[in-house]
């Protein structure tokens, strides 16, 4: 019975967001599902355990348990099975359709000392775990990707991620791809566990964890219950867009599927956001989200420029170094560009959605290349970025090439910062970011 129910709601689901159905390119089969056969555990015991930054010196530990009355305790310590520490955070679930989740946890620990490793447990009892927060200076080195999923392919990329050595995994938006069927949440939370409970995971959205339903769902509840992000740390009134620091970096992490017209609140906050940007503390400036403004694939054309027009002047205005973007399945880098032309105090652009995603690569691009574009590749991989000093970062993409990590495409690149792009427009800059 419960089958057939949600089989005729994926029926009906369909008919509605018709309207958002994807471009008419031809991917080709990607790998299957991952399966994932039902594990019979005490309803105590923590699942799906992701850690992410919460502000200066902080930690978000966010779990799911069955029973509801298992407390959100989190202890804590430097010493394997001695916990000096102790926190008490919230928990809540949400019902979609026929699906009623189970009790998520978020506990915020802290606070923290930085470059250093603690032991933690959820709930009060259950296995230890254990994460390292990250440096408190330069160098520090984030791997990237984007549109994951939970295929064979996915699951080749996280293992990818895992021989490396990093210090904050960044997600530029489609995580689950759940589309509706919310078992799939859980089963990308226990996915993931691994990784993200020893590393800092931090996300924005992409169109993939909208969910909405006509006239029944608002969009995001399932992305907003279990992925709570540091936006209120950061002044931001929604957990769609927000941005944090650690090392010398400010990373702004932007919502394509929030409002960013210059009467909206995402607008006026980042404008704010990058007005007190001190680029003596945080020499490097990234910006993150999903839909991409440069792409010369031919999948999903066009569909940033809505967002790019109205927020790439203050991206420039503020100096943003690389901008991470999702959605299209294939890898693209870029020179720097600004304006749709190159431009050496512009961004340099990563299109990173190749992570393994269950609808395969987009392999259209199209001809001739532009001026801009660089590098461009439709296959399945991770990226890292080892940011080195307050000048340069070493940028690389790792292409999954049969099951082993290839590195197919590296360059340095050095900050606007150290640049004289900063400077030599630093009054005009500065009025367009302060202008109300």
């Amino acid at each position: 019975m419960e089958k057939c129910l949600t089989q005729t709601l994926t029926l009906i689901i369909l008919c509605l967001i018709c309207a958002q159905s994807a471009a008419d390119y031809v991917r080709p089969k990607p790998r299957g599902l991952l399966k994932f056969p039902w594990d019979r555990r005490d309803s105590l015991q923590p699942r799906q355990v992701h850690i992410s930054l919460a502000g200066e010196d902080h930690m978000r530990v966010s779990w799911v348990t069955d029973d509801h009355s298992s407390p959100s305790i989190v202890e804590y310590g430097t010493s394997s099975g001695v916990y000096t520490s102790r926190a008490q955070g919230d928990s809540s679930s949400y019902s979609y359709m026929f699906y009623h989740s189970g009790n998520i946890h978020h506990t915020i620990i802290g606070p923290l000392e930085l470059n250093t490793v603690y032991f933690y447990r959820c709930g009060g009892e259950g296995p230890e775990f254990k994460l390292k927060t990250p440096p408190a200076q330069l160098p520090i080195t984030f791997a990237i990707a984007g549109d994951l999923g939970q295929t064979g392919w996915t699951k080749s990329t996280l293992d990818h991620i895992d021989q490396c050595k990093y210090d904050i995994h960044l997600l530029p938006g489609d995580l689950s791809y759940a589309d509706y069927i919310q078992s799939r949440w859980d089963t990308f939370g226990e996915l993931i566990q691994p990784l993200a409970s020893s590393r800092p995971w931090m996300v924005v959205e992409g169109n993939h964890e909208r969910e909405s339903i006509p006239f029944f769902k608002g969009g995001f509840q399932s992305y907003n219950a279990r992925w709570k992000m540091p936006y209120k740390e950061s002044g931001s009134s929604s957990n769609l867009y927000y941005s944090f620091e650690v090392a010398g970096v400010h990373v702004l992490m932007l919502g394509s599927f929030a409002e960013y017209d210059e009467h909206s609140d995402q607008y006026s906050w980042l404008k704010a956001d990058l007005a007190a940007v001190d680029r003596e503390r945080t020499p490097w400036l990234l910006a993150l989200f999903h839909v991409p403004w440069y792409n010369s694939n031919g999948a999903h054309q066009g569909e940033g420029d809505e967002m790019m027009a109205a927020i790439e002047p203050l991206l420039y205005a503020a100096g943003v170094d690389i901008v991470l973007t999702g959605h299209v399945h294939a890898y693209e880098r870029s020179t720097r560009v600004y304006g749709g032309k190159t431009d050496p105090c512009g961004a340099v652009h990563m299109t990173i959605g190749d992570g393994g995603n269950r609808e395969g690569l987009a392999h259209r691009f199209k001809d001739p290349q532009p001026e801009w574009s660089i590098f461009r590749e439709a296959s399945f991989g991770h990226d890292e970025l080892k940011i080195v000093n307050a000048s340069h970062a070493h940028w690389s993409w790792h292409r999954n090439d049969d099951d082993e990590p290839f590195r197919s495409d590296e360059v340095w690149i050095t900050s606007l910062a150290s640049t004289g792009c900063l400077a030599d427009a630093a009054y005009e800059r500065r009025q367009m970011l302060l202008a109300p």
